[in-house]
């Protein structure tokens, strides 16, 4: 495994439910959770509020043994929440503005990274721009975006930039159509639309999620790697799916597997998460089998 520290910056936040559940989650948040559990050390950059929800926050990673030295505490504002409601039993979503992790600060002296995964999400603010900013100054081998687009908190151009700063990026299908600034049309095959999309923006590598059709995956000297659940797949929450693919492929990444390799054992264990209810878990038996199989020391 490479030894370069692998930082996560982005959203923590918890999903409030009508019933008066709170979920703890954010796409950023989740993939440091796998790779904490996978051996890999994340050092997670965001901040918290100085409320209840924030140790809650604060106390989980402890005990999941995570580095809280880059969570920061922002006082003025309360630690990030989806509000999650139901119209006609299909669940919406307000994502809540001006939450901490919208204030990180920009560290003085920012520890250099091996790699660094960010979303779009928590980028919405100013503060936290430019503290993505002082990570990257600070010398970064890899970026890794994983595309996020929800309304009102995106625009195209700002996304486009980033995607055309990073080495890798993910992003589903429909983002891919909607960001896609190449001459691919209706009638261009995926694998062809993902190449040309991966030449423009000069990328190492494209993940194109796909739902309950896999995902396809590439890179700039790779010829297209496509992966599917098995048929018979259980199916209880399909939320963090993508979170969980990708915190898989940036372990290959870590790990120098070949993309086939990778793309195979994201798939594997999105699968797993998918067969249960909630994005992550507290329990290391669920990773344990990955572990064993993959050969991973942690």
């Amino acid at each position: 495994m490479h030894t370069s520290p692998l930082c996560i910056f982005g959203e923590v936040l918890f999903d409030h439910f009508p019933d008066g559940r709170q979920v703890l989650g954010g796409a950023p948040f989740n993939v440091a959770w796998h790779l904490q559990a996978f051996g890999a050390d994340p050092r997670f950059v965001s901040a918290v509020g100085a409320d209840a929800e924030g140790a809650r926050v604060r106390a989980a990673m402890a005990d999941w043994g995570m580095d809280t030295g880059a969570l920061q505490t922002a006082p003025a504002h309360p630690t990030g929440r989806v509000e999650v409601s139901l119209e006609r039993g299909e669940p919406s979503y307000d994502i809540v503005a001006d939450c901490a992790y919208d204030h990180v600060r920009a560290a003085s002296e920012p520890p250099p990274c091996g790699l660094l995964y960010h979303g779009t999400l928590a980028l919405r603010h100013a503060d936290a721009r430019a503290a993505l900013e002082a990570v990257r100054s600070a010398g970064v081998d890899q970026v890794f975006v994983d595309v996020n687009l929800r309304d009102p908190w995106w625009s195209r151009e700002q996304t486009l930039a980033l995607i055309g700063a990073a080495d890798w990026a993910k992003l589903n299908h429909d983002e891919l159509v909607q960001l896609d600034d190449t001459d691919a049309d209706a009638d261009t095959p995926l694998a062809s639309r993902a190449r040309a999309f991966l030449e423009h923006h000069r990328l190492s590598g494209l993940l194109v999620t796909l739902g309950g059709d896999g995902a396809l995956g590439l890179g700039v000297d790779t010829a297209p790697v496509h992966v599917a659940p098995q048929p018979a797949q259980e199916v209880v929450d399909t939320v963090g799916a993508g979170d969980a693919f990708a915190a898989v492929t940036i372990l290959g990444l870590l790990q120098d597997w070949p993309l086939q390799t990778t793309l195979e054992r994201a798939q594997a264990f999105a699968s797993r998460i998918v067969a249960q209810r909630g994005a992550t878990a507290a329990e290391p038996a669920l990773y344990q089998p990955f572990i064993e199989r993959w050969a991973l020391t942690t």
